[in-house]
């Protein structure tokens, strides 16, 4: 029998983006590069002013996307989702990826949505830069309390979220025409993502599941998405293979094939569950499983659900 899907999460209304942390945000996530970058290019005999300069800069820095992440966070909604106040069957895992096919998508769009998400990519790149800093601090703040700040967290699964629908509308699955928002925030749009909030992380879990524990999953990911050890070797994409049969195949025929679309979205829900736990947004470790279709399957027979969901508000 097959296994019933998961629910569908509520979607809080959308958030806000505080005009001062955002800017606080981007000014952090220019300041780092550009320090780093004088740093690279200077060659420093002993410790002058320069030197103190460029470290100023970098301190500055991560102060400033700290702030502004934690200011983002509290505004992007009305708390985190949690595994107690779903109705119906629990989901099979904490990160909740989900996406819905357009019944009417154009033949040739997709031809130019990569020029179009350009805008995207550019304000992603910063917030990767915040989100690389944010999750190592909050990964210091895990080995002293076993908490992820609510705040932060928040963040960080914003930029995952905003991610995850450029990518569903530009190159991971072309599985829409409407253009993705430029928001952290839950809001209506045919690609949704959410991680529960964990009530407790393992301190000492910190100091290995970004590299050794999940070292069999990112193996798998780099297979899927053509990554080798040796650039020059590395090999064609598998999911970019897929999202360009799919293109030329709605492009001749006017039709999404279902089942491809299916498969991609379970492939790109094991990438973002991998993503999720090396983050450090989640302790369960991600199934060695392809959960194919729109929504989260529930939980398998025998399997838990996702535990330790903190049932107060961020």
């Amino acid at each position: 029998m097959t296994n019933p899907p998961a629910p569908p999460l509520q979607t809080p209304p959308v958030g806000h983006m505080p005009g001062i942390h955002l800017a606080l945000l981007l000014f952090g996530a220019l300041l780092i590069p550009a320090s780093l970058g004088a740093l690279a290019i200077k060659e420093f005999r002993d410790l002058d002013l320069s030197a103190l300069l460029i470290a100023a800069g970098i301190a500055l820095g991560i102060v400033a996307i700290l702030v502004g992440a934690a200011g983002l966070g509290r505004g992007i909604g009305i708390g985190a989702p949690q595994a107690s106040a779903l109705p119906g069957p629990v989901p099979a895992t904490p990160v909740h990826l989900s996406g819905h096919l357009d019944p009417g998508l154009s033949r040739w769009m997709w031809l130019v949505k990569w020029i179009l998400a350009i805008p995207h990519v550019v304000v992603l790149a910063l917030l990767w830069v915040a989100f690389l800093v944010v999750t190592v601090a909050a990964g210091l703040v895990i080995l002293v309390t076993g908490r992820y700040p609510a705040s932060w967290f928040q963040f960080s699964v914003g930029v995952l979220r905003w991610q995850w629908r450029v990518s569903f509308y530009a190159y991971g699955v072309l599985g829409t025409d409407s253009y993705p928002p430029f928001t952290l925030a839950r809001g209506p749009y045919p690609a949704q993502f959410d991680v529960f909030y964990p009530a407790r992380l393992s301190r000492w879990k910190v100091l290995v599941k970004s590299w050794l524990l999940a070292l069999p999953h990112l193996l798998v990911i780099a297979a899927l998405s053509g990554g080798s050890w040796d650039t020059e070797e590395a090999g064609i994409s598998l999911l970019g293979l897929l999202v360009l049969i799919a293109g030329v195949v709605l492009l001749v025929t006017g039709t999404y094939r279902r089942g491809l679309f299916d498969l991609l979205l379970g492939l790109n829900r094991w990438i973002q569950r991998t993503v999720a736990y090396t983050s450090l947004l989640t302790d369960a470790y991600p199934p060695f499983r392809l959960d194919q279709g729109p929504g989260e399957p529930a939980a398998y027979p025998g399997e838990p659900g996702p535990s330790g969901a903190d049932t107060r508000s961020l």
